[in-house]
């Protein structure tokens, strides 16, 4: 009887127990499978991927005004803003060849990353540091865990929980950030995600989600702890939120808001000092000193650091001490790349110097020899004046996750054998900010004594030691330093600069050669970038970059003319238009000087001592070889040297391609010019190697130029480029991509020929639709100041790599080949005089000697012009860039 009671029962409340059994498996899968199979992706994609809530809280996107690291790796991907990518299962171990080392690592080591860069490395040492660090790494003491944050925090208390609250699909309760980690969240995890990202309040949600934001939730919202009741995905004893319910957490810091700068001083304001910090590479002496001359006023200092290996900038500059005692150069020099953990060495080494050359000054502002002024410096003095103490970087204007995956912060890298080697993934430290963004700062005194004490705090060291191994450090230490010391209060976003990025010309992967990651540069300014100067006028923007006038002059000239008046006229400044920057000097012992070059300057020196038939000169020394531009144009290069009786000359000669185009063809007919260079710089569309000179260690490379195009329709073509050796056969074959447009357009193309090449005559065939488009002939000159086994030559003339390829109708015909290696042959076994006629008779095809003068005064040679007294001599005036002048009014 009970048993038919209980069967009545169940048939009259089945479809109940149904459905409570339904609901039952419902809140089952919501709560623990769907997390895992991260099936909340669309419905975060929904409510908040479109970014519509956190517009409100975050800055927008901007460029930043540095060498910026981009989004591209080379040896992983970037990971998103929404989601954590995250290895599952067992990691792929990687081995070192223990059999290429000459020690023994102190462990195993197995990450990807470091086992690539060990055995890419070419000195032992430098694989032993890398090795170090890798196994330091991997005991998980390298970095400190956590650092101190000493900036005032107001009423938050980290990691206080503020309870459980309502969120809703259309207005979520953090709308500044968000992540999902599908299988590591916890609310430590997200509270320092959202306190390095500078947020006050961290929100954990359904389980996987995190949520930052800067606004305390509101009471109405505050449900009881119990609605709250998903296990987190990281540690299922931890409660991680509901489905639409949130826990939300402090993170320990307040709001941080930069301050805000004054525009001008008190009128009892006393006005500051400043230290400009120029940090110079290279051989643009004359451009420092026309910044200089800019800069200068005796009441402020200038400490220059020169790279240790710019001999030719450091013994020019090194002049301007003996007139100046407010312009001092670093004895302590550096070898710095792009990227490098040196940079932030150089700069805070110069700053501890500063410090102790005991000169007064208030500020510290960095610069190059690509900086140059857009205001005045009194106007800089008086903004400066108005906000003594604070300290301008300029931030990145991202999210801050975005910034770090960007530009590598989450990577350990070491520099060694001049490269920056990625050695593998890491942690920041917990408890603080991360910010950075521009290198280029203006600091207060205070606060670099603060970074530079011998006796550093907690947060200083364990910055120091983060950086250390960081991309571009002096991009985020000084940012971050400031954001989490107690001088955040004296954070200014502006780092007084404008930089001229056009990144679709400046961010093609560069400095892969010394990174292991990607990079952009900016663009030099030009005329046709005048508005965007001209718009600093009303802006707290005192310096631009970049500049470099063997680029453009003219836009150099037109800020001066806007900043100090019209250039005088009656007289005119001489030479005005004109610019020289040195190729080499006999005193240079670094960089070493560039062999091909010296093979070509010596081969004319020896043609124009052949023209002094009335008198019977010996070439005695080279002193200097500079190039010669006139109206931003390529004139040449000067070749200064001396000879027997005591006479010093200037030659100016120029390279002369032989270049041809087949005008029958549409494209052929918009060729403006086609040349072989090398050293072709893609940001500004030219070939640095202006001379042309290129010797068997060069990489040679086609630079096309084509006018614009009669269609408005953009088109693609795809060319051969086909490299004949001096024996008439195919070097190298390689493509030229060209994308056709109503511009006018530059386009080049490489090859991949190891060297040496064989010297002599080549020529490059660009072959469209199986006819020669165009074709360019060029020189490979020898050596005489090193030589190339011959054997070397010898492979390179029995070589034919490319017998019986489709495109030897290209090459010459096999007599003339047979012919042209007789000759190669010969030419290889050329010594001494002998080599020199065969040089002699190559320079003598492909260079042209356009004038000549004599330097010394008191000498009449055959009627030559005195140098001084030209246009174009190196030794002719340059008052635009006569700092010493400049000295010698004030003293």
């Amino acid at each position: 009887m009970t048993e038919l009671l209980a069967g009545r029962w169940l048939r009259r409340y089945k479809l109940f127990f149904i459905f409570v059994l339904l609901i039952l498996c419902i809140q089952l899968f919501l709560a623990y499978l769907l997390p895992i199979f991260g099936s909340t992706d669309d419905i975060i994609q929904a409510t908040y991927g479109s970014h519509t809530h956190r517009k409100k809280n975050l800055r927008n996107s901007a460029s930043v005004d540095d060498e910026e690291i981009s989004n591209s790796n080379a040896y992983s991907k970037s990971k998103t803003s929404k989601e954590v990518k995250e290895t599952t299962g067992t990691t792929k171990r990687y081995q070192l060849r223990l059999d290429e080392l000459e020690f023994t690592p102190n462990c195993d080591i197995h990450t990807k990353e470091a086992v690539s860069a060990i055995h890419r490395a070419s000195s032992q040492s430098c694989k032993q540091t890398i090795a170090n660090v890798a196994c330091a790494i991997q005991t998980k003491t390298f970095y400190a865990d956590s650092l101190p944050n000493f900036c005032p925090t107001g009423n938050y208390t980290a990691n206080r929980s503020l309870g459980c609250f309502k969120d809703e699909k259309n207005f979520r309760v953090l709308s500044g950030y968000f992540m999902n980690f599908k299988t590591l969240n916890t609310p430590s995890k997200c509270i320092q995600l959202c306190l390095q990202s500078g947020f006050q309040y961290a929100g954990v949600q359904y389980s996987t989600q995190c949520f930052c934001g800067h606004n305390e939730p509101l009471a109405k919202y505050k449900l009881p702890d119990p609605e709250c009741n998903y296990k987190c995905s990281g540690d299922a004893k931890q409660i991680c939120g509901g489905y639409f319910t949130i826990n939300v957490y402090e993170t320990g810091i307040s709001k941080f808001d930069p301050q805000v700068a004054e525009v001008m001083p008190k009128e009892d304001a006393d006005k500051v000092k400043i230290a400009f910090l120029l940090t110079l590479n290279g051989r643009a002496v004359r451009q420092v000193h026309r910044l200089l001359k800019s800069l200068y006023n005796k009441n402020h200092f200038y400490y220059i650091h020169v790279d240790e290996r710019q001999d030719y900038m450091y013994r020019e500059l090194l002049k301007l001490e003996a007139k100046a005692s407010n312009i001092r150069l670093a004895r302590k020099r550096y070898s710095t790349i792009w990227g490098g953990a040196s940079l932030l060495k150089m700069l805070l080494a110069a700053m501890t110097d500063l410090l102790h050359l005991h000169w007064k000054w208030d500020f510290v502002i960095n610069l190059s020899e690509s900086d140059f002024l857009v205001k005045t410096t009194d106007k800089l003095v008086d903004f400066l004046s108005a906000n003594r103490d604070r300290n301008f970087v300029k931030s990145h204007g991202r999210e801050v996750q975005r910034f770090i995956q960007k530009q590598g912060l989450d990577k350990t890298f070491v520099e060694c054998d001049t490269h920056m080697w990625r050695v593998g993934d890491r942690e920041l430290p917990k408890g603080i900010q991360i910010d950075g963004g521009s290198d280029w700062v203006a600091l207060s005194r205070d606060f670099v004594e603060y970074v530079t004490s011998e006796e550093k705090d907690e947060l200083i060291s364990g910055l120091l030691k983060i950086f250390h191994h960081t991309l571009l450090p002096a991009e985020s230490f000084f940012h971050t330093a400031l954001r989490n010391s107690k001088f955040c209060g004296t954070y200014v976003d502006n780092n007084l600069h404008v930089t001229n990025w056009k990144r679709r010309l400046g961010c093609k992967c560069q400095y892969k050669h010394v990174v292991d990651w990607c990079g952009c540069s900016p663009n030099d300014f030009k005329p046709e970038d005048w508005q965007r100067l001209l718009a600093t006028e009303q802006k707290q923007v005192f310096f631009a970059r970049k500049f470099e006038p063997i680029i453009n002059q003219a836009v150099i000239l037109k800020i001066e003319e806007w900043l100090y008046g019209p250039h005088p006229e009656d007289p005119p400044v001489p030479n005005l238009h004109n610019y020289w920057q040195s190729l080499y000097h006999h005193h240079d012992v670094s960089p070493k000087p560039d062999d091909a070059l010296l093979s070509v300057v010596k081969s004319l020196i020896r043609k124009q001592l052949k023209t002094f038939t009335n008198h019977l000169l010996n070439f005695v020394e080279l002193i200097e070889v500079t190039t010669y531009m006139e109206n931003d144009a390529y004139r040449g290069f000067l070749i200064h040297f001396t000879a027997s009786s005591d006479c010093s000359f200037e030659i100016l000669a120029r390279p002369q391609q032989v270049s041809q185009a087949a005008r029958s063809s549409p494209v052929g007919q918009r060729i403006r010019y086609l040349e072989v260079s090398t050293d072709f710089d893609q940001k500004e569309q030219i070939s640095r190697n202006f001379a042309k000179i290129m010797g068997p260690h060069s990489e040679p490379i086609v630079v096309l130029h084509l006018g614009p195009s009669e269609s408005d329709t953009t088109t693609s073509y795809n060319m051969t480029i086909v490299w004949i050796n001096p024996t008439g056969k195919i070097a190298d074959i390689s493509d030229l991509h060209i994308e056709d447009s109503n511009a006018m357009t530059i386009h080049f193309g490489k090859t991949n020929m190891k060297q040496p090449l064989l010297p002599g005559q080549w020529v490059a065939k660009i072959i469209h639709r199986k006819s020669i488009l165009a074709q360019c002939t060029f020189v490979v000159v020898p050596l005489t100041t090193s030589s190339i086994d011959p054997a070397q030559n010898d492979e390179l003339i029995e070589t034919d790599v490319y017998a019986g390829s489709n495109w030897n109708t290209f090459a010459l015909s096999k007599n003339e080949i047979s012919l042209l290696e007789e000759d190669a042959i010969a030419n290889s076994r050329r010594i001494g005089l002998d080599l020199l006629d065969w040089i002699d008779s190559l320079v003598d095809r492909f260079f042209v000697i356009k004038n000549v003068c004599i330097v010394d005064e008191q000498s009449m040679f055959d009627g030559l012009p005195v140098c001084r007294n030209t246009s174009w001599s190196s030794i002719a005036p340059d008052p635009k860039s006569d700092i010493y002048a400049e000295l010698n009014s004030l003293v």
